[in-house]
C-alpha cells in the first residue's frame, strides 16, 4: 500500500481495524459478506442430507471450506476479511438454526426474475436467538489473524418473522421487547469478539418503500434498529455500519426500480458510523453520490460499491479507479471507502456466480482502490 497518511482523517480511529491496521491504508476497502461455496462442501452437504457421510464428516468439510475462503481472500490482498458465510444458512436466517417456535409459511420476499424467498413465521413465544453472529467470528479467528468484519441481520428483517394475526399471550410488543435485546445482543458479542467492524444487513429497506412507497414502514425499520443501537457508546457505533442493496440472489434483485432518492434520507438518520452503498450497479451515480454528500454528515464514513456480484464480468482494476476517483469528486477521501454491491451468494446461491470470479472481483476491488489512493496522491 501507499506510505504516506492522509494529512486529514477525523476517522482515524475508526480505521484502526487492530493492531494489523496500515498506516498508510488511505482509502478503506472491506467486502460485504457472503462467497459461493466450493464444490466439496456442496458435494458434502449433498451427501449428508442423504445419509451417506456423518454429522462429523460434514462439519470438516465447513472447517476446510471456512480455511480455504479464508486464505484466498488474504491472497486478494483485502485488508479486512470475512468467514464468506461459509457455515451460514443464509445471511438473513442465521439466527433462526435450531428454533422449534417457527412455521415455513412466513413472509414472501419476491425477485425480479420470478422467483421467491420466503422467511419462516413465529409461532409462538418467547423469541430469542438460536444462534449468535460472534460463533462465526470465533471459527473464523482460528485461521487468521487477520482483521475481521462480521455481518449481522438487522432487527427490521427478524420484525417480519411476527405474523400480522398476532400470537396469543406474546403481543408484538413484548416481541420486540425480545428482539431488540437479542439483536443488540448479537452486535456485542461481534465486537466483544474481536470484530474489526460490524454490518448491520438491512435490504429490507429499499424493498420497504416498494411494498409502502409513502415510507411510512422504512421509518418503522429505522426506528427499531435505532432503538437496538441505543445501547453502543460513540466510538463502538464508528465500528457499526449498515448495508443497503437492491437484494442480489440468483443473479437478480427484488428492489432496483426503487429509486435511492427515496431511501437516503431516512437511512441516514441510523445511528452508525458506516454506510455501504450499492452503487456499482446503480444507473445514475452521480446523482445518487450527490445526494450522499448533502447527507453525510461528519464522523461517518460511505463505502461506496464499485464491485457488481449479479455481472459475470470482472471488473478491472482501471474501473474500479476511476468509480473511486468519481465518490472521491463528490466528498472527502478521509470518509470514502469502497465495497462490493452485495454478497456473492447471499442466500446460500452457491452456483449463480462462480467461487473464482468472486475472488477475481475482490482482487480487482481492492488493487483499484490502491490505484485510486495513489493518483489521489494519499
Amino acid at each position: 500500500m501507499g506510505s504516506r497518511v492522509p494529512k486529514v482523517n477525523p476517522l482515524m480511529d475508526a480505521r484502526k481495524y487492530s493492531s494489523r491496521y496500515t498506516p498508510g491504508m488511505a482509502i478503506l476497502t472491506e467486502p460485504i459478506g457472503s462467497i459461493p461455496r466450493p464444490a466439496s462442501l456442496m458435494q458434502a452437504i449433498a451427501a449428508f442430507q442423504a445419509n451417506q457421510i456423518s454429522q462429523a464428516a460434514l462439519q470438516d468439510a465447513y472447517a476446510s471450506a471456512l480455511q480455504d475462503t479464508i486464505r484466498r481472500l488474504e491472497m486478494t490482498g483485502s485488508p479486512v476479511i470475512t468467514d464468506g458465510e461459509q457455515t451460514k444458512p443464509s445471511f438473513a436466517t442465521y439466527p433462526l438454526s435450531g428454533l422449534t417456535n417457527l412455521a415455513p409459511d412466513g413472509v414472501t420476499i419476491p425477485f425480479a426474475d420470478g422467483h421467491v424467498r420466503q422467511l419462516p413465521r413465529l409461532t409462538a413465544s418467547p423469541f430469542g436467538y438460536g444462534v449468535h453472529a460472534a460463533s462465526y467470528l470465533v471459527a473464523a479467528r482460528k485461521y487468521t489473524q487477520s482483521p475481521i468484519k462480521q455481518a449481522v441481520i438487522s432487527a427490521s428483517a427478524m420484525s417480519l418473522l411476527y405474523p400480522s394475526q398476532g400470537i396469543p399471550g406474546y403481543p408484538r410488543e413484548l416481541f420486540l421487547v425480545d428482539l431488540i435485546a437479542e439483536a443488540a445482543a448479537d452486535i456485542r458479542g461481534a465486537l466483544d469478539a474481536g470484530a474489526a467492524s460490524v454490518q448491520i444487513d438491512f435490504t429490507e429497506a429499499r424493498l420497504s418503500l416498494k411494498l409502502d412507497p409513502s415510507g411510512d414502514l422504512l421509518r418503522t425499520f429505522v426506528a427499531l434498529n435505532n432503538q437496538v443501537l441505543e445501547g453502543f457508546t460513540p466510538a463502538e457505533r464508528l465500528r457499526i455500519g449498515v448495508h443497503v442493496c437492491p437484494g442480489g440472489d440468483h443473479d437478480s434483485t427484488h428492489s432496483a426500480d426503487v429509486d435511492y432518492a427515496a431511501l437516503l434520507p431516512d437511512l441516514f438518520q441510523l445511528n452508525v458510523g458506516r454506510f455501504y452503498l450499492q452503487m456499482a450497479s446503480e444507473r445514475d451515480r452521480k446523482r445518487v453520490l450527490a445526494t450522499v454528500r448533502q447527507l453525510l454528515g461528519p464522523n461517518r464514513i460511505v463505502f461506496i460499491g464499485v464491485i457488481d456480484p449479479i455481472q459475470p464480468e470482472i471488473e478491472t482494476a482501471a474501473q474500479v479507479r476511476d468509480r473511486v476517483l468519481e465518490a472521491a469528486s463528490f466528498f472527502s477521501a478521509a470518509q470514502l471507502g469502497t465495497t462490493d454491491d452485495c454478497g456473492f451468494a447471499p442466500f446460500a446461491d452457491d452456483t449463480s456466480t462462480a467461487r473464482e470470479i468472486a475472488f477475481s472481483k475482490i482482487r480487482a476491488r481492492v488493487e483499484g482502490t490502491e490505484l485510486a489512493a495513489r493518483e489521489l496522491g494519499l
